[in-house]
């Protein structure tokens, strides 16, 4: 506990980003092997240390087999809203999850953030009982708590849903939603804090995904592609918004960081019709909420020889958008191409009409697009991105989910980090001298110190 504000709590988004540059960052890798257990590893960002670009520090998990994927922090600039009861926390505790597990652990990043340490274990029997749920997913610290959402029940099937975390105990608090009305399928949230609104995404229950993609739910359409608008005091479904059954697996939400505004950017995976992937933008229109596509990424024909099983008949690779990532100034999105290899960077300043402003490709299902330092061809892809307060900093790594790994890249992924910098105009560059390999590992997201583009929620403009 503090007995001031945090300074890494910021009221505007604009204040964040001229806060100052991430010195380091988090990274959770698995161990595809099963033999030992996954950690949180500490990474040098800072470029004046002698071990930028290193893995600096290390946190083994307890148990083996947790499939830690994504994670974040107790406490952000969401406590600065009005009303909030919690004024005197601190950023410092991560919420790292087990995906299969439904593991939940609390690390402790001070007083040293290179030595971090495990606080407390949140035990599956504990989420399951106070929540109904299982397969913690997403984590964002809201003003009156800490948001969760899971995938699934503690059988495997469904609804998934959310549940909260108390900000001080970590005790689970109870299942969130009040009336979920139509909501089977959950994955990501986030929320327009200043309009009372929480937006939810849907992937599929822990059965759908747990032993890869499969092509005949794929093909059957029962993977999710929907999103939906909650009340967010009160837990009340409001409204869905169908992007067709065509498009499946609607995964990652980006709302204007800007609280004056009511839009945001969500991904499609895959469509069945041409294996293109698309990005789609909802907006409140004249009272209601509407969603509509803004970018469609075409598929790119390939030999069937070099693709996987799950490809070969389809003679082609899709993009597999994965990820997304919008700037705090709301200027420029970045979207993850896990298929094909491009990382992509598009002008949104007018979110309905977005403009290809640049494109970065390492690895790929077929191109296998080489690193300088990489030695080589790489596999996997842009998969998971994290962008810095300020947008001139993109990383990114290369594991989606071991079961997928294997599924799309199964000569076996090898885990790799890559930066990429943004200049004062916009353009975007590789950084040829940043490249963190990772022997027998896998990372997945990373979290940067002081927030990133994807922590923190603001409520004022």
């Amino acid at each position: 506990m503090s007995t001031r504000t945090d300074p890494t709590f910021y009221r505007t988004a604009s204040h964040a980003m001229s806060g100052p540059p991430e010195r380091h960052g988090y990274v959770v890798t698995l161990d595809p092997s099963g033999n030992r257990p996954d950690a949180l590893s500490v990474l040098d960002l800072d470029p004046e240390s002698a071990t930028y670009g290193q893995l600096t520090g290390r946190l083994d998990m307890p148990n083996v087999g947790d499939e830690l994927h994504h994670f974040g922090w107790n406490a952000c600039s969401a406590h600065l809203c009005p009303g909030s009861p919690h004024h005197d926390v601190e950023r410092r505790y991560l919420l790292v999850p087990g995906l299969r597990s439904s593991r939940i652990h609390v690390v402790d990043t001070k007083p040293d953030p290179h030595r971090p340490r495990l606080a407390k274990v949140i035990e599956p029997d504990a989420v399951a009982a106070g929540s109904g749920y299982s397969r913690p997913h997403t984590f964002h610290c809201g003003p009156d708590g800490i948001y969760v959402s899971a995938l699934g029940s503690p059988d495997g099937s469904g609804p998934g849903g959310l549940f909260r975390l108390d900000h001080e105990t970590f005790d689970v608090q109870g299942q969130w939603e009040t009336d979920r009305g139509p909501q089977y399928l959950a994955y990501d949230f986030w929320w327009h804090l200043g309009h009372n609104v929480l937006v939810s995404s849907e992937w599929g229950t822990p059965e759908m995904v747990e032993n890869g993609l499969d092509p005949q739910r794929l093909l059957a359409h029962e993977y999710g592609h929907r999103i939906h608008l909650w009340d967010l005091r009160t837990g009340r479904h409001l409204q869905q918004l169908d992007l067709g059954a065509e498009h499946q697996m609607v995964l990652e939400l980006r709302p204007a960081h800007n609280p004056s505004k009511t839009y945001g950017f969500v991904n499609a995976v895959v469509s069945t019709k041409d294996l293109s992937s698309s990005v789609w933008a909802w907006h409140r229109d004249n009272g209601n909420w509407a969603i509509r596509k803004v970018i469609e990424i075409p598929a790119e024909p390939a030999d069937a020889d070099r693709l996987p099983p799950a490809l070969q008949p389809f003679g082609a690779v899709p993009p597999l958008v994965t990820d997304l990532v919008l700037s705090l100034d709301d200027r420029y999105l970045y979207v993850a191409c896990w298929g094909t290899g491009d990382l992509r960077q598009y002008d949104v300043a007018d979110p309905f009409a977005p403009k290809l402003t640049g494109t970065i490709r390492l690895g790929g299902i077929v191109s296998r697009a080489p690193h300088p330092r990489g030695g080589g061809p790489l596999n996997g892809a842009p998969q998971m991105v994290e962008l810095s307060r300020d947008g001139r900093r993109l990383y990114f790594s290369n594991s989606l989910y071991s079961s997928w790994d294997d599924q799309f890249y199964p000569d076996g992924l090898r885990g790799w980090i890559a930066k990429a910098d943004i200049a004062e105009d916009g353009r975007m560059t590789l950084d040829e001298n940043f490249f963190v390999p990772f022997e027998g590992e896998r990372p997945h997201q990373i979290r940067l110190e002081g927030g990133d583009s994807s922590s923190d929620s603001y409520c004022y403009s």
